[in-house]
């Protein structure tokens, strides 16, 4: 039985609210990219993790695996247009980091001067 979420803010937690999820929606919002290019610039991601993650995204929609029939195989991962629609979401929590880290960490952190 499928359960319906009570909002539609948990709605979209509940599709890319893991913080890998997001991150492999950022990473390929500079466009297609292959599967040891993701793993490169998330750094310490499992191949378990990512393979799971990317599976996960592909089954909602969110983005697309592209295999080429070739020796050895190339496969490829690009958002959908419902993927590259999460842009002004990533933004905004972006220039929310940003504020929350100029108002609550900054001044947390040991002086570097």
């Amino acid at each position: 039985m499928l359960e319906m979420p009570e909002t539609m803010v948990e709605m979209a937690l509940k599709t890319m609210g893991d913080r890998w999820k997001v991150m492999i929606i950022q990473e390929l919002m500079e466009g297609t990219k292959r599967f040891g290019e993701i793993k490169k610039e998330l750094g310490n991601i499992t191949q378990k993790v990512l393979t799971a993650n990317l599976r996960s995204l592909e089954e909602k929609g969110i983005l697309i695996r592209t295999v080429y029939a070739q020796i050895p195989p190339r496969v490829e991962y690009t958002l959908t247009n419902l993927g590259y629609s999460l842009k002004p979401v990533l933004d905004s929590m972006k220039a929310w980091a940003e504020e929350y880290y100029e108002q609550n960490v900054k001044s947390l952190l040991p002086d570097m001067a």
